[in-house]
C-alpha cells in the first residue's frame, strides 16, 4: 500500500485502464463519464479506474 498522499495521487488519481487492451490513460473523470476519452491503442471508449491493490 501507499504510505503517503503524494504517491497515492500519482498512482491512482485520474488514471483509467482500457477494458480491451489494458493500457493506462490519464484523464479527468468528467471526460471519461461523458465518453470523450478514447484509448490510444485500440480506440475503445470502455475505461475503468485502476485497481488499488
Amino acid at each position: 500500500m501507499v504510505k503517503f498522499p503524494e504517491a497515492s495521487a500519482r498512482l491512482f488519481k485520474n488514471i483509467y485502464v482500457c477494458r480491451k487492451c489494458k493500457s493506462k490513460i490519464r484523464a479527468s473523470p468528467m471526460k471519461v463519464l461523458a465518453g470523450k476519452v478514447k484509448c490510444r491503442k485500440c480506440k475503445g471508449k470502455f475505461l475503468r479506474p485502476v485497481r488499488k491493490k
